[in-house]
């Protein structure tokens, strides 16, 4: 009996192993293209999904939630390695893709549904990014204080299929509308003296 429940546990123990490589981050960074298309292919990232998230419903569908009555957010649940990257590098990247201190949209998209939000799934999670907005505030990166929220993480519905990918189905209009935004003139300036810039040492 002890040589049949060994190999059991020995399976057991290789598979949590094996799931707890696997994490996740949600963030909310405005118009959902943009912010997908920041993680997209990353080295340890497994999949970066546009979606919604938080709200006062328990589904969510792009017309109901870009009329902002239902309180979701548009937002990208990123799943990745944590052995061959971090959330530290996935804040780098999620703080260097946004107006942090636009708390009513971001850029030409306004209402709650395009507000900024780091949303936590762990402690840990919850510690670090507390910790970069401070440091973030304390370096003066911005000429305001960051107003992002740190939220616990409770639903994510995957957008609809149109919106997965739009930055490499719809390259032309995605660049089009990513500069006509006004999100990548701001990220080009806010950042081109800064690129080597690092929040966690």
């Amino acid at each position: 009996m002890k040589f049949k429940i060994l190999p059991l546990f020995i399976s057991f123990f290789l598979c949590f192993a094996a799931s707890a490589k696997e994490q996740l981050a949600t963030f909310a960074g405005g118009c959902f293209w943009c912010t997908e298309s920041v993680f997209d292919d990353k080295p340890g990232v497994l999949s970066a999904i546009s979606g919604y998230t938080d709200g006062s419903k328990s589904d969510a569908n792009y017309k109901a939630v870009s009329s902002g009555s239902t309180k979701h957010y548009e937002a990208v649940q990123i799943k990745f390695d944590d052995t061959k990257t971090s959330y530290k590098k996935l804040l780098e990247l999620y703080w260097r893709s946004i107006n942090p201190t636009d708390s009513g949209g971001q850029f030409a998209d306004r209402g709650p549904q395009y507000k900024p939000a780091v949303f936590f799934h762990t402690v840990e999670q919850k510690k670090l990014a507390q910790e970069s907005i401070v440091i973030l505030d304390k370096a003066k990166i911005f000429r305001r204080k960051i107003v992002v929220p740190v939220l616990p993480f409770k639903n994510f519905f995957p957008a609809e299929e149109y919106h997965q990918d739009y930055h490499k189905k719809k390259p032309i209009h995605y660049k089009s509308y990513y500069y006509g935004s006004g999100r990548g003139t701001y990220l080009d300036l806010k950042w081109i003296t800064k690129k080597d810039f690092k929040i966690f040492k």
